[in-house]
């Protein structure tokens, strides 16, 4: 091939690399353009950073984290709560999200509930219930809460996803010891029929069968259920006031009359908690959340264009339902700002992957810049002290048993531990509530059971005392003989 045979193709090649030059070169042009145009992009020419730490410069410490944020020796993992490991001090404030969605419930999120538990240094701390959605109970007894200690169900309006479990759970509480009656706090609504109380003499009603049958069992008292409904419009009410502790409500804006936000304040250790429960952002819980240590928010990722794109429904209906009923990420942040707390948190919201969980924080902080979580996936756990705040992940197992029985459970707050204990007479045996020919078709046991098995059936009740003594020193236990 001669000289000039080849002078196209240098040419060629000369134009292919002219070419190449062009587009980077364009590309550039475009990248600074759109750095320029597109907020938050920055270019090379404004790289200097101006976010400050809200607490101060903190060298390595990151860029919302307060000096606060440590652990301290009662923690005594780190990095995961374990069940049953842990002696809550006095004056510690413990945090359990033991649910965090409102719809759809999915593996990670069971309905809204939020228990609430101040430390007196034993092995049962004093326990507060917020809310009580669907599904939201068995991660209570995988956190080991005993069944029939679950008491003070502040209930902060008649949602489902808010007391879906209470139907469910009440009449299996007193199956399981829980012999004294349960206590519920709740809203009023704008006619009798619409309020708490109404709705718990119903759900009794609809338990009917459930509740006669389980009488055939030692219960106590434990079906009755000591409602407290307070008048939904008053603003900074009190609805329980005992040994140091107040809660205080007030209305929220959610559609119909009768949601309600809760503060709670513990007097002896200086230390509070708010739940503004469903509604859009308001004057209210800005007012009266101010100062608190930990504030939780609900709250919704405002997308929806990319919802409509992601699940087919039309952007509008998207748009109206946050617009009504809810509060949307950057007013969550809004709230925050306004109180103030040391810890903020959302709860009652639909996780929405690793895909949008940058969207989801930047809506948030476009107001706060403070000590910020998500109360999810379940269970997330907040300890609070009066000076520091510790957060982690509680480890679960799928299939954790309950808390294993204590006598203890059975005594009165003060109460010195007895002798014995006896178990409550059954008020409804089955021969009472049942037809003799039912029993009659009863298959024989000795057919099958292998001999070296079968046991008599008792099905008269025998009369159960309990020597509490013996069963903590078979787990154990000591007890003083003061105690």
């Amino acid at each position: 091939m001669t000289q000039e045979d080849q002078q196209p193709n240098q040419s060629s090649n000369k134009n292919s690399q002219g070419r190449r030059n062009f587009l980077k070169g364009s590309a550039a042009a475009v990248g600074a353009g759109l750095a320029a145009s597109v907020p938050g992009v920055a270019s090379a020419a404004d790289s200097d950073c101006e976010m400050k730490n809200p607490y101060g410069p903190r060298p390595g410490g990151g860029i919302s984290l307060p000096d606060y944020y440590k652990p301290w020796p009662a923690i005594k993992n780190r990095n995961v709560f374990l069940p049953g490991t842990e002696i809550l001090p006095k004056n510690e404030m413990r945090i359990s999200f033991l649910g965090s969605t409102p719809w759809p419930p999915t593996r990670l999120q069971s309905g809204t509930s939020i228990l609430v538990e101040l430390g007196n240094g034993e092995s049962q701390p004093r326990r507060f219930f917020f809310d009580l959605g669907n599904g939201s109970i068995s991660n209570a007894i995988a956190m080991q809460v005993p069944a029939p200690l679950i008491n003070d169900i502040f209930i902060s309006h008649l949602h489902s996803d808010h007391y879906a479990d209470l139907p469910y759970f009440y009449p299996f509480r007193a199956f399981s010891g829980g012999y004294t009656p349960l206590r519920v706090y709740g809203p009023s609504g704008r006619t009798p029929e619409l309020g708490i109380n109404h709705m718990i003499k119903h759900m009794k009603e609809m338990n009917r069968w459930h509740e006669e049958n389980f009488n055939s069992c030692p219960i106590g008292d434990g079906m009755n259920i000591e409602v407290t409904e307070f008048d939904w419009k008053e603003e900074n009410g009190i609805c329980y006031d005992k040994d140091g502790v107040t809660v205080r409500h007030w209305p929220r804006s959610h559609v119909k009359d009768g949601a309600s936000a809760y503060r709670l304040d513990w007097e002896d250790a200086g230390l509070s908690f708010v739940w503004t429960g469903d509604g859009r952002p308001d004057e209210l819980s800005a007012k009266y959340g101010k100062g608190v240590d930990v504030f939780v928010s609900e709250g919704t990722i405002d997308v929806p264009q990319l919802s409509s794109m992601k699940l087919g429904a039309p952007a509008e209906l998207w748009e109206y339902t946050i617009d009504i009923f809810h509060t949307m990420y950057y007013a969550s942040g809004y709230l925050f700002k306004q109180t103030q707390p040391r810890m903020a948190a959302i709860c009652h919201y639909e996780y929405a992957g690793p895909a949008l969980e940058a969207e989801s924080t930047a809506e948030v902080r476009s107001n706060w810049y403070g000590l910020f979580m998500f109360a999810g996936p379940d269970v997330q756990v907040i300890n609070v002290t009066k000076d520091a705040i510790w957060s982690r992940e509680a480890l679960l197992p799928d299939g954790a048993a309950p808390a294993s029985m204590d006598p203890r459970w059975l005594l009165k707050p003060g109460e010195k531990l007895p002798a014995e204990i006896k178990l409550p007479t059954p008020r409804l045996p089955r021969e009472m509530q049942q037809e003799q020919f039912l029993r009659d078709l009863e298959i024989d046991p000795k057919k099958y059971y292998p001999p070296d098995a079968y046991r008599k059936p008792v099905q008269k009740w025998p009369g159960i005392t309990l020597n509490p003594r013996e069963m903590l020193e078979a787990r154990g236990i000591k007890v003083d003989d003061d105690q």
